[in-house]
């Protein structure tokens, strides 16, 4: 019963980290594009959700998403994820994230409940770290990311035109509503 039960367990580990790449490999054939440099003392503090792919883990997510990052001392960075659910309560979600491309720190993996872990890919990040786009290499997950709970509509349309060329189905994605001025 052991056996069986650890079995199970090692069967289904493989499945969540290795079906999503397998099956998708084949029907995007473009590797998907980070930056070339993330400044992570710059890039932590408190960003605003401006738009996502729906996903399974933010489904109570109704309103005002933000994600807030702190580096750590010991080079890891805290991850507190926070929104409003569609009766006004504040949900939370802390987890920890580690740089896995110490050449450019735009690759990451973030886990909110150990020993599972994701990916946190840095696609896009506006010079002055004003807005940033993070997704996965399986383009299942997508987030647009700014400094302020608003964005303008023309630097909007230009992140979904760079996204296009990365391979990301924009019409997917949902914008999200921010009561903060």
């Amino acid at each position: 019963m052991e056996r069986t039960l650890w079995t199970v367990c090692v069967v289904l580990l493989l499945c969540c980290f290795l079906t999503p790449r397998v099956c998708l490999a084949g029907e995007k054939s473009k590797e998907v594009r980070t930056v070339d440099r993330v400044d992570l003392e710059r890039y932590v503090g408190l960003w605003y959700e401006i738009a996502r792919y729906p996903n399974w883990f933010q489904k109570k997510c109704a309103r005002e998403v933000t994600a807030t990052y702190t580096l750590l001392e010991n080079g890891r960075v805290e991850v507190l994820n926070s929104c409003r659910t569609q009766s006004g309560e504040l949900a939370k979600a802390k987890g920890k994230a580690k740089v896995v491309d110490k050449k450019t720190f735009a690759r990451l993996r973030v886990t909110f409940f150990w020993p599972f872990y994701g990916d946190y890919w840095i696609l896009d990040l506006d010079p002055e770290y004003r807005f940033a786009v993070v997704g996965e290499p399986s383009r299942k997950y997508l987030w647009i990311l700014s400094r302020t709970p608003r964005m303008e509509d023309a630097e909007y349309q230009a992140i979904l035109e760079r996204l296009k060329v990365n391979g990301f189905d924009t019409g997917r994605l949902v914008k999200t509503e921010q009561s903060a001025p």
